[in-house]
């Protein structure tokens, strides 16, 4: 016989858990006291419930595996819900564990309780309530599996407080093999007759291919090999920059948020869309206009593993309900079509525009820096294997715009573009890889949000580079308002009175640097980066009236 708390850790070893993220909570003291006195599971204790749900997503795309979180019942819950709200829409992986009152008080409405199916129904892929003893090893196992497969996604666990001390003789319950669907012979055939014919393809490529990546270290060269010997431009999608060498010349692109006109205009020459690994947004698709919803206005090839998405919002010409990766491998196997090449000259038009808008050129500012200016000095610096994260914000388009990423570098950020997640996401990946760059772009609204998981990395060893724009204002709906409306004052309701960030960072025990005009980023970017033993935060005073890296405001002024 065991206790159900050590049949939980039991069954999270199993699962290959080394690390959970949470904020200590009264509901869940009787697991937190057996993992802690087992130390087989180091425990990150964080400062918010965002934060550590936001740090588990990030672990878990970085160690192929879901990541896990605990939080207390209620607030504790409350406080997570912008994490599993990420997780579920941007098809990540998430074990949350969740604190719960006492069985006997069920129905009573007892001190924070809820009805977790209730509330998460809509942003989980399943929610598990654990109420007797024998189920709760079945429950780690299913959660894992559940979070882990077709659209990934984060799943719930539910546990009493009053559980964790009954005994129990169920045994662990082991992980379940991972099951890869794989394409169907004649849905090959039909797609590589189509790739033969096409002569103006987008190969997009997206989440569930970044997720193969972390499976098997093969499957960047083999998009690229793909890519090469098909003769096919790859396009990686909003906040996955880092599945396609952006310097590679079959680099067609970034299909992220608002593409250029120059590149948006003429990827809709092609004949052909092959969407590998995408789950086709509203942000890819450019708010549903290319591919067009519901009717797409070419031909449209859906690869995803999971069937009940394909075809959800698009009608495809083909859908595929298969791992992308196997795809890839079908296609490397079968040959590449004799006249490939006829599609050279496509794939040199889009790779020529792109290279055009990766120039790091960009316009001086009267009201503070550029950030252009601080991104592409940061760019210098960055390490092949960096690992990169971003909060939510306009400032996110010059890392897009300036950085040639590698597929050998990691981005973490908040797909469905939640603020607060750039500096969790950086605390796990420098607890995750120690020795490796860790650099985290953030605007003064995140900066505030999450920020104070400086904490947890100065706790636990982590030295994050944080690069703070500041231009005193919520950027990205300052735009928003200005293009709907531009005949309305809108400042007051978007301006920010903020501290002296440099100031703050020191408060942690960071080092701090500020910078205030264009002549000082050289030296400063350097200066963080020769920082190797703590966190730096770099505290950059940035133009408001530049608005992205691709507008500004007219006439350099702000209503």
């Amino acid at each position: 016989m065991t206790t159900v708390a050590h049949l939980l850790a039991d069954s999270l070893e199993a699962h290959n858990v080394d690390q959970i993220f949470c904020v200590p909570g009264e509901s869940y003291v009787g697991l937190t006291s057996v993992l802690t006195a087992r130390n087989s599971i180091k425990m990150i204790v964080c400062r918010h419930e965002g934060g550590a749900g936001f740090a588990a997503v990030a672990d878990g795309r970085l160690r192929s595996r879901s990541g896990v979180c605990i939080v207390s019942r209620g607030p504790g819950l409350a406080n997570a819900m912008v994490a599993i709200h990420s997780a579920f829409h941007d098809a990540t992986p998430l074990v949350m564990l969740v604190g719960q009152v006492e069985r006997k008080d069920f129905g009573r409405g007892a001190l924070q309780e809820q009805n977790y199916s209730k509330l998460l129904g809509d942003i989980t892929k399943l929610v598990i309530e654990v109420n007797e003893p024998e189920t709760a090893s079945e429950a780690i196992a299913r959660a894992f599996h559940v979070a882990e497969s077709g659209t990934q996604g984060p799943v719930a666990v539910i546990l009493p407080e009053d559980i964790f001390d009954e005994e129990t003789d169920a045994e662990v319950n082991l992980p379940r093999p991972r099951a890869l669907s794989g394409p169907r012979k004649e849905d090959l055939d039909q797609l590589a007759d189509m790739l033969a014919k096409s002569e103006r393809p987008l190969a997009v490529v997206g989440g569930a291919l970044l997720a193969d990546t972390l499976y098997d270290s093969n499957v960047a060269a083999d998009l690229r090999k793909l890519a090469e010997t098909w003769v096919l431009p790859v396009n990686p999608t909003h906040r996955r920059p880092q599945l396609f060498d952006a310097r590679h010349p079959n680099y067609g692109g970034y299909m992220g948020i608002r593409v250029p006109p120059a590149l948006i205009g003429e990827m809709k020459k092609a004949d052909l869309m092959v969407s590998i690994g995408e789950r086709i947004t509203d942000s890819v698709s450019q708010s549903y206009t290319f591919p067009a919803a519901p009717q797409p206005q070419l031909p449209l090839v859906h690869i995803w593993p999971d069937s009940n998405e394909i075809g959800r919002v698009f009608r495809p010409t083909l859908g595929i309900a298969s791992d992308p990766y196997e795809v890839i491998k079908a296609l490397l196997a079968r040959g590449a079509p004799a006249d490939a090449a006829k599609r050279k000259g496509w794939v040199d038009g889009l790779h020529s525009i792109h290279m055009g808008l990766l120039d790091k050129k960009w316009e001086p500012t009267t009201d503070g820096v550029n950030f252009a200016a601080i991104v592409c000095e940061v760019d210098k610096h960055l390490a092949d294997d960096a690992i990169i994260t971003s909060d939510a914000g306009n400032f996110g388009s010059y890392i897009h715009r300036y950085i040639g990423f590698k597929s050998t570098q990691i981005f973490l950020s908040s797909i469905v573009g939640a603020m607060g997640s750039g500096m969790p996401m950086a605390v796990a990946g420098t607890l995750r890889h120690p020795g490796r760059q860790a650099v985290c772009f953030i605007g003064d609204g995140g900066a505030l949000m999450m920020g104070n998981e400086l904490a947890t990395a100065c706790q636990y060893g982590g030295n994050p580079i944080m690069i703070i724009s500041d231009n005193s204002m919520y950027g990205t709906i300052g735009m928003h308002s200005y293009v709907r409306y531009p005949e309305r004052k809108f400042m007051d309701a978007m301006r920010l009175t903020n501290p002296d960030f440099a100031a703050w960072g020191r408060s942690f025990g960071c080092e701090a640097i500020t910078i205030r005009d264009e002549s000082e980023v050289a030296a400063g970017i350097a200066a963080a980066f020769a920082v190797r033993t703590k966190p730096v935060v770099v505290h950059c005073l940035t133009s408001a009236i530049q608005m992205s890296a691709w507008r500004r405001y007219a006439g350099d002024e702000l209503q």
